[in-house]
């Protein structure tokens, strides 16, 4: 029943028996102790209808409005999901295509209407379906996404190298009901892989680029490592008193990730503006050239861990915080008249944190230091190293 139409009508009701209530009361032949209690009642849950009938129209009101915009965000993460760059499928556990976006059934040179229902191995070589096979079965049984690199066949058209990013969805009861697909095309990024590479332009000059701001948290993903095309990273850690330790810095050329450590907290911020490259871990073990070109960068990285355990080591706080002064001079150093100056602002907290120690003595500490001309600030309060050695 249509709802406007129930309140009119239990307003007809509620007046009808609001007027013989009335005539039953003047009648002069019928006593008023004789008025049936039952009647009463009857007035009174009409009263009460009328009531629950306004409240269910709010109601009703409000879910409509809710359910409008629900279809709104709906409609916009369809939007969002078909005119994406990357190929994106849905398929139930055993690899059966449900949903497509375009770029996917471009991909696959099939069309949308025609690709739903076909399996996904049926786009794989014979001699990888196996492969595939064991991927999906362990796939099920984990609660973490898949990154394979596989060759793909386009319907009626030629092979091309893929790399897929497979995770699983699961119901309340944590069974596997459907696998979610990115695909993307990485033919051309192989070959210029495959090529004679010449400096770190000519291997990721083909690849997105994702710009933080100065502040920013930089979101890590364990399949992926990030490489600093431009500016500077502050890599840091909590411990159990809550206080923030500094272990790293990545600077430009270098690269980090959670794939790297095996800290349970790994906390990436922009301490500039910076850009970043992505590379899948499953791209760097399948290329031995994308490994021939990251493993200096990646043991860069460690020799600077391995610099800021050594401080952590010194006794004395005044070491720790010079030997820390020659780091960041290594590091982030440019030379000017005056001396050394760090390209970046770093706050007492940030020197605390790496020193082991607080805030308050590493103010008492660079306050004496810039007393003994050790140190000194520019007009932008960064510090210029003298004669620290």
């Amino acid at each position: 029943m249509n709802i406007e139409k129930f309140i009119q009508r239990t307003e007809v009701l509620h007046k009808r028996l609001a007027d013989l209530y009335e005539t039953a009361s003047v009648l002069p032949w019928i006593s008023s102790d004789l008025l049936p209690q039952a009647f009463k009642e009857l007035y009174n849950t009409s009263k009460i209808a009328q009531l629950a009938a306004e409240d269910l129209y709010q109601q009703n009101e409000e879910l409509v409005k809710t359910r409008n915009w629900l279809e709104t965000e709906r409609q916009h993460y369809q939007d969002l999901f078909e005119l994406a760059p990357d190929g994106y499928l849905v398929t139930n556990t055993e690899g059966i295509i449900q949903e497509a976006n375009f770029t996917a059934a471009k991909l696959l040179n099939v069309s949308k209407q025609l690709i739903v229902g076909k399996p996904m191995i049926s786009f794989v070589p014979l001699e990888e379906r196996q492969h595939l096979r064991s991927e999906l079965i362990q796939l099920s049984q984990s609660d973490r996404a898949r990154e394979l690199l596989i060759r793909l066949q386009q319907r009626h058209g030629e092979f091309f190298d893929a790399a897929l990013t497979v995770a699983v969805t699961r119901n309340p009861q944590g069974k596997a009901t459907s696998l979610r697909w990115v695909v993307r095309n990485i033919t051309e990024r192989k070959r210029v892989e495959s090529a004679v590479v010449k400096n770190d332009s000519d291997l990721f000059n083909n690849r997105l680029v994702d710009k933080y701001s100065k502040g920013e948290t930089i979101p890590l993903n364990p399949l992926v490592i990030l490489y600093v095309s431009q500016g500077l990273v502050k890599l840091s850690t909590y411990c159990e008193t809550g206080e923030e330790v500094l272990i790293g810095l990545a600077t430009a050329g270098m690269v980090f990730g959670s794939s790297l450590t095996s800290l349970n907290i790994y906390q990436a911020t922009a301490l500039a503006d910076v850009e970043l490259v992505s590379i899948y871990v499953a791209e760097i073990a399948a290329s031995p050239t994308l490994s021939h070109t990251l493993l200096p960068k990646i043991n860069q990285r460690l020799q600077q861990t391995e610099s800021f355990l050594v401080i952590c080591g010194r006794r004395r706080v005044q070491e720790r915080l010079h030997h820390l002064l020659q780091l960041l001079k290594r590091e982030v150093g440019e030379t000017v008249p005056e001396g050394t100056r760090l390209s970046v602002r770093f706050t007492h907290e940030d020197f605390a944190s790496a020193c082991c120690t607080t805030r308050v003595t590493i103010t008492r500490l660079m306050g004496k230091l810039q007393e003994e001309g050790i140190i000194s600030f520019d007009f932008k309060k960064h510090i210029i190293l003298r004669d620290v050695d």
